[in-house]
């Protein structure tokens, strides 16, 4: 069962908020990140992306750069630009896209319950990635971003946040760029608190929906503090990362798509031919075709767009893994036909969320960076939960979550 605790969160004041708070670190490369941020001191990215303060060209991994996050989140804190809380709260979290608004509960979540599977992975990490996150926590002795967790649908809890809501918010803002909205709320009443512990206590599972690096950077830098404690309880703040946890029923997966280089030494021709052994093939024009259904895909080639609908027998609608769409794409284009063995590793594939539109994987191909696209039908969450609670692992680039979280609404210090 899930084990949660409230956290005294540290906070931009209210007049500050729209300065400090920035995309996250992994959605931006360094030269975005200090377009963004020119001009504002306050800018979060001085924090989660410290390689702006040098010379265009200095590596993000060295030492000097996580030392300045260090430097910059004291900074932060000694001039009022970070408040933290005088007592330990939960907080909601609201987003809202396209007029539809999820909710979500932020609180510490339990480093053990990382370890021993209450909180569930449904996609692999690299090392690479979790080090650089680790010495980020570390140096900053602070999760500074938040992670994306799902949980169960529970009417109790939608029923508190739907009182809180009905409240003026303590940030109500529109970031721009993308034009979503950012809304927060304080949840301070002890009966409320308690009630929220006892309702995650009662979960079997909390899911992750991003940030799966951050995750297991946060879980293991708490499992390396108290390791390293020789007076070590259980009760400390380290035990504990900042999660933001959706009800599952309000998160939407969007499409997650796919543009190759070449066709393997096929002509269009040879490679329609190739994938009808597979799929039904329909010819839809030149106008924008998007999947209309669980195993129907999208193909963008040679300035039309086809209708591809996996034929019966081709996957296993009892196989949580072989019943994805992404499987199915990965298995019987990409590999069998594309030769595309490795999809982390491979330089023929690239991969574009869906929030770009399907327009862009006809841009790529009009240009002819690519030579073909193919969209696929989103995940559902009840796939992303089962896989994860099989304790499969999916395939690369499944999922694409949005909105995104914003950093800097609320940092949670270790200690």
């Amino acid at each position: 069962m899930a084990t949660i605790k409230p956290f005294k969160g540290l906070r931009p004041p209210q007049s500050l908020v729209e300065k400090v708070v920035s995309r996250p670190y992994d959605v931006l490369n360094s030269e975005e990140a200090r377009a963004e941020a020119e001009g504002n001191e306050m800018s979060l990215y001085h924090i989660i992306k410290p390689e702006i303060d040098f010379p265009v060209g200095t590596d993000e991994h060295d030492p000097r750069v996580y030392e300045k996050a260090a430097e910059n989140f004291r900074k932060f804190q000694d001039k009022g630009w970070l408040v933290q809380d005088d007592r330990e709260n939960y907080y909601i979290y609201a987003q809202t896209m396209n007029g539809k608004t999820q909710y979500g509960l932020v609180v510490g979540a339990y480093v053990p319950d990382y370890m021993n599977g209450v909180i569930k992975k449904h996609e692999l990490t690299r090392r690479d990635k979790e080090e650089d996150r680790m010495k980020h926590v570390r140096v900053c002795n602070a999760n500074i971003e938040p992670v994306f967790f799902a949980y169960p649908d529970n009417k109790t809890l939608d029923a508190l946040i739907a009182r809180y809501t009905d409240q003026p918010p303590v940030y109500d803002f529109i970031a721009p760029g993308d034009g979503f909205g950012h809304t927060f709320w304080i949840i301070d009443q002890p009966e409320d608190i308690a009630l929220i512990t006892r309702e995650f206590s009662k979960m079997p599972a909390l899911y992750i929906a991003d940030g799966h690096h951050r995750s297991a950077a946060a879980a293991l830098v708490g499992a390396e503090k108290a390791k390293q404690n020789p007076n070590h309880r259980g009760d400390e703040e380290y035990n504990y990362f900042m999660a933001v946890c959706f009800p599952a029923n309000q998160l939407t997966i969007i499409d997650y798509n796919r543009v190759v280089k070449d066709l393997n030494g096929l002509t269009p021709e040879q490679f329609l031919e190739a994938i009808s052994r597979h799929f039904k093939v329909e010819d839809k024009g030149t106008d924008i075709y998007k999947p209309a259904a669980l195993h129907n895909f999208s193909l963008y080639l040679d300035g039309r767009w086809y209708s591809l609908t996996a034929k019966p027998g081709t996957y296993d609608d009892n196989d949580p893994i072989g019943v994805l769409d992404v499987t199915i794409s990965s298995n019987l284009i990409l590999d069998e036909i594309l030769g595309i063995k490795d999809l982390r590793s491979d330089k023929r594939i690239d991969f574009v969320g869906g929030i770009r539109g399907l327009g862009e994987l006809k841009r790529r191909v009009d240009s002819g960076e690519m030579q073909m696209a193919l969209a696929l039908y989103p995940v559902s969450m009840k796939q992303l939960m089962d896989i994860a609670d099989t304790g499969n692992i999916m395939p690369p680039k499944t999922t694409w979550f949005e909105p995104k979280l914003r950093s800097g609404l609320i940092i949670h210090k270790l200690d």
